[in-house]
């Protein structure tokens, strides 16, 4: 059941990513893993002072770095995918770099890889495989 005090269609726990080149990073998430953008915020320099993407029913929060206390910030986001090898192609396709190719170890039920987006996020993709 969804919580009465969350937005319509908002999960209760949303990722906010400050992030220098926030503009890129949106760019990104639409092109590796299909995000839509919902929002964006930006000052008279272009710089995001706040934006909203939706990846399946969760939205991340991307802006730049646009206040003194509130510098970019290396972050790690587990995103689970249906197919894992293609999401990790598409990944480095739209310019992220290889953390870790997709691999399905002994102990775990999920086949996951890692990239890293030119913002400084760490994307961990996985895909349940039993």
């Amino acid at each position: 059941m969804k919580p009465a005090y969350t937005p319509e269609d908002y999960s209760t726990v949303s990722p906010y990513l400050v992030v220098n080149g926030a503009s890129a990073t949106i760019a990104f998430l639409k092109r590796a893993f299909g995000a839509t953008e919902q929002a964006r915020h930006a000052d008279t320099s272009g710089l995001v002072r706040h934006s909203e993407v939706r990846i399946g029913e969760c939205v991340v929060m991307v802006s730049d770095p646009v206040l003194p206390d509130w510098p970019s910030t290396a972050a790690h986001v587990h995103l689970f995918v249906p197919d894992v090898d293609a999401a990790y192609r598409r990944a480095i396709e739209a310019g992220a770099t290889s953390v870790q190719a997709p691999v399905q170890k002994p102990d775990d039920e999920d086949k996951r890889g890692g990239v890293k987006d030119d913002g400084g996020t760490t994307w961990w993709i996985s895909t349940r495989v039993g």
